[in-house]
């Protein structure tokens, strides 16, 4: 295993995997999206060093800006390390690795563990992340593809493309049976990661489809793109307005546990689009406990399925009876 202290232009290991020491900081933490978006960073990061190649910086074979864009993120959260269950000067142990997985994308890995937890010696097994997780610790795998504008200061109709100094060869693959591919494809045709809701789960009210106007100020990053934490925040929005609609507090959104949740990245907008955020809500016949919000977010004018997301949630944690808000 690699802590990351590295000294610039120093290599590592291509399936080394990297190690950090994290003291969360007020910039990881809140109820929103701000330890997605840390994870996302550590993504880049690890490609960057495991792949010999300047994502921050990276270029098309014609030297055009290339960016390593996020198209699946899936985040599983602890008993002890879950999103937003995160303070000021809580200390971590965070694992990451990255897979090969094609010639324009890439899978990493991370687990964060609450510091000082007995661990597997060794770099990030697969198989922990997908079969047997340890129950104090959050998982995420990030999907990521290479993509390039095809229209100067457009982000609508985005390309695929490889960097020629992407070196991913020497990555370990991922073993098929933990491909995401699938998944993210099927939600990608039906718009929703459970077409005909999730196993175990009772559809609770009617949908619901709420608007949202992209925010110029939170919602696109340096590079002028509509930025992969943003989806998070739009998300949470709008479930907190499902919310209050359910005459739930914000004070009971803040406490909310995420057990689960994943986001495909399906499309970009531009400054000025509208957006239209349909939701669908589940509640466990097994558990009064536990819900599913099921989100897909679509480009008003012209229907364009941008991202969708579901959202398993343990509402419990946040003092919700059954009998509160349908």
């Amino acid at each position: 295993m690699t802590t990351l202290h590295t000294a610039p232009g120093a290599l590592v290991p291509a399936d080394a995997g990297v190690s950090r020491h994290v003291v969360v900081a007020p910039g990881m933490c809140s109820g929103g999206s701000t330890v997605f978006g840390r994870i996302g960073d550590w993504t880049w990061e690890v490609v960057s060093e495991s792949c010999r190649v300047n994502v921050h910086a990276a270029r098309t074979a014609a030297g055009d800006p290339a960016y390593l864009s996020f198209y699946y993120f899936h985040v599983r959260g602890g008993d002890v390390v879950h999103p937003h269950g995160l303070t000021f000067g809580d200390e971590l142990r965070v694992d990451s690795r990255a897979f090969q997985f094609g010639s324009q994308s890439v899978i990493t890995l991370h687990r964060l563990a609450p510091a000082g937890l007995e661990l597997p010696d060794g770099p990030l097994d697969p198989a922990e992340v997908y079969e047997h997780p340890h129950p104090h610790c959050l998982y995420a795998e990030n999907f990521n593809r290479w993509v390039a504008r095809t229209t100067a200061g457009s982000n609508r109709s985005l390309a695929q493309v490889t960097p020629p100094d992407f070196s991913y060869q020497e990555l370990a693959p991922l073993p098929n049976a933990y491909s995401p591919r699938s998944l993210v494809g099927r939600a990608r045709a039906t718009g929703s990661f459970h077409p005909t809701g999730p196993p175990g789960f009772q559809e609770a009210g009617q949908p619901r489809t709420f608007p949202y106007a992209l925010d110029v100020v939170r919602d696109l990053n340096g590079a002028g793109l509509m930025y992969f934490a943003s989806y998070f925040a739009v998300f949470d929005t709008m479930l907190l307005r499902l919310w209050r609609s359910l005459g739930r507090t914000d004070e009971q959104f803040l406490r909310r546990r995420v057990i689960d949740q994943k986001i495909g990245y399906f499309g970009n907008a531009d400054p000025g689009t509208v957006f239209e955020v349909t939701v669908r809500r589940w509640r466990s016949t097994g558990s009064s406990e536990a819900e599913v919000a099921d989100m897909a977010l679509r480009d008003t004018a012209t229907g364009q399925l941008i991202a969708v997301t579901a959202i398993e949630i343990e509402v419990g944690a946040a003092g919700i009876r059954p009998s509160d808000g349908g």
